[in-house]
């Protein structure tokens, strides 16, 4: 795989839905190093679930941040089936553009939190999107997640619960490209 991007000693790789069986444990350990302290959560422990449902969208793009032969972090998303996006309940009137990038998951290992990784993941995976939008979620208990997304352009349009055991999030948008 042919680097993307780099950063002093990180490396991007672009990976798609072929990808998958290659990089989905790769995913799966980075999550777990990401959210070690919430895995105990049932929903947490779902996430090869997701990665699986996302992976398996014809459409799927990941990008994981390597350095050397370690993952650093990840991100992944798909484009969502227009004029059918979810999150157009939070906005009204709804923007007339109708092509969103569905971001579905961060993911940063702990040691390489705040180092600037998160945005260079972020930006490799929106970077170039034919989409005009972008949306994800963010737990709103977690508003320092929130305020760095904020930083990149996305505003908070609503609030979302998808799931009975899932947290409730901040369901934020931004416009394409990133700022």
């Amino acid at each position: 795989m042919e680097p993307i991007l780099s950063a002093a000693d990180l490396v991007v790789r672009r990976y798609s839905h072929s990808d998958l069986t290659m990089i989905r444990q790769t995913l799966i350990d980075v999550h777990a190093d990401a959210h070690a302290d919430a895995m105990g959560d049932e929903f947490n422990q779902r996430f090869p679930w997701f990665v699986d449902h996302w992976g398996g969208n014809p459409d799927f793009v990941c990008v994981i941040v390597w350095d050397g032969d370690e993952a650093a972090a990840f991100a992944y998303g798909a484009p969502a089936t227009p004029q059918r996006e979810w999150w157009r309940e939070h906005v009204k009137p709804a923007p007339e553009k109708d092509r969103t990038f569905a971001y579905s998951e961060l993911a940063v290992r702990m040691k390489y939190r705040k180092k600037g990784v998160a945005e260079l993941a972020t930006r490799a995976l929106l970077d170039g999107r034919r989409e005009d939008l972008v949306v994800l979620l963010v737990d709103i208990e977690h508003p320092r997640v929130q305020a760095l997304y904020e930083s990149w352009g996305f505003r908070t349009v609503g609030e979302r619960q998808p799931f009975p055991d899932s947290p409730v999030y901040a369901v934020m948008l931004a416009d394409l490209p990133l700022k």
